[in-house]
């Protein structure tokens, strides 16, 4: 490398021309050290090594002493002075360049007096993204626009002309003024907003203003994401947009983050990978088998078939192997649990040669065992109307969860049909 590429290479690092004027240096310094910043950048190792490069090439060129003699010999001359291993870290010069700007978003970073470590960032932006249980178990992609603030691109996030922006010199650009009151014979000493700046840390006449954000700096802006919805995602899961949050002089922006919630569905529930599904069959499907369709999420249609002679219960539970859910990534397939409840024919619905017909195929009747010596009375079944039917049940479960030794236990629930 000849001299003269030697003595230019740190103006080529902060991309700028060797005559660049100090505010140049240090508008190439912000753009780059945002740019490059590890907080930024936790993937990319390189972006590492390039923040600090940037940082030990502005903590030369800034300084008029140093950069005299590096335009005169080089990094050699500086050596003991200026080199990589010298001077404060690119964190410490990242931190002291920007917690002296913006004085006014001061409190919503940095706290007391503690001093401010890395840059100041911008809240996260969090949506709750509503999604169906057809699209967890296909995928989906959405298209979603929110509002953000970002940067005015008319005067690059200054708030006005070049050299515009002055510093607050009645709070010294902190946006909180210190102040004293007599009560009697005390002082009291209190922080309120600097009334010279309200708070900004900066002034900038009126007349000086960016017209296209009126010196605020930042304007609104519509940005639409595509929400990837990969299959077998869980509900409460997290899509993340690093960086697309709300853009503002001299931090980094935070993240979009959208939460998925899992819709309720009318003939499913979901837990984990496996999938409930709650069919009624008739009487005869119960005792002599016969089949059943199941409309799944991705608009097929399964045949589910039951064995001739295979007894279906009110209330059992069977399982279709490789139908639930996919998993997340993996794509691997959970369960399909199907519970029956057997529907039972109206009254009077057999002549009594049908009834003789069933006593002949079907198991023979349990007779009540009485004692010999006991009384009895016939009495007669009647109906009952709805809401007692409910209580009833209502009662007769809680006694069963108590019998059981867990009351409130949690049971198998699945849709309806």
């Amino acid at each position: 490398m000849s001299q003269k590429a030697e003595k230019n290479r740190l103006y080529k690092v902060l991309e700028i021309e060797a005559s660049a004027t100090e505010t140049e240096i240090k508008k190439a310094y912000r753009k780059l050290a945002m740019k490059y910043h590890p907080d930024k950048n936790a993937h990319n190792p390189e972006a590492a090594e390039k923040f600090k490069e940037i940082g030990h090439a502005y903590e030369i060129l800034s300084d008029p002493q140093k950069r005299s003699v590096y335009d005169q010999y080089g990094e050699e001359g500086l050596s003991g002075d200026g080199g990589m291993g010298g001077g404060m870290s690119a964190e410490d010069l990242f931190s002291q360049f920007f917690g002296g700007m913006g004085g006014g978003m001061g409190g919503m970073f940095g706290g007391g007096g503690m001093q401010q470590q890395g840059p100041k960032r911008s809240r996260d932006i969090v949506h709750v993204h509503k999604v169906s249980l057809e699209d967890l178990y296909k995928g989906k992609v959405s298209k979603l626009a929110l509002q953000k603030s970002v940067l005015c691109s008319k005067c690059e996030g200054r708030g006005g002309k070049e050299g515009a922006v002055k510093k607050c010199t009645g709070c010294n650009g902190q946006g909180m003024k210190t102040m004293m009151r007599q009560m009697g014979p005390m002082i009291q000493r209190f922080q309120t907003v600097c009334p010279d700046c309200n708070g900004d840390g900066e002034i900038i006449k009126e007349k000086d203003k960016c017209k296209g954000c009126h010196g605020k700096k930042t304007i609104t802006e519509r940005k639409v994401l595509h929400v990837h919805v990969d299959k077998g995602m869980q509900d409460g899961q997290k899509i993340t947009f690093n960086g697309e949050g709300d853009q503002g002089p001299d931090i980094i922006p935070g993240d979009v983050i959208f939460v998925i919630e899992q819709k309720p569905h009318p003939r499913f529930q979901r837990k984990g990978d496996d999938l409930y599904y709650h069919a009624e069959i008739d009487l005869l499907t119960a005792l002599a088998g016969g089949s059943i369709a199941v409309e799944h999420l991705d608009e097929r249609w399964l045949t589910v078939s039951i064995t001739p002679g295979e007894v279906i219960s009110p209330g059992s539970v069977k399982v279709v192997r490789g139908q639930g859910m996919p998993s997340y990534r993996h794509h691997d397939h959970g369960n399909l649990y199907i519970q029956f409840d057997v529907k039972f024919p109206p009254d009077h619905f057999n002549t009594p040669e049908q009834i003789a017909l069933l006593e002949t195929i079907l198991p023979p009747r349990n007779l009540p065992e009485i004692p010999p010596d006991a009384m009895v009375d016939d009495v007669a079944l009647e109906e009952v109307d709805q809401s007692q039917q409910a209580r009833v049940q209502a009662s007769a479960q809680g006694m069963d969860e108590e019998d059981d030794g867990h009351p409130g236990g949690e049971r198998v629930q699945c849709a309806s049909q």
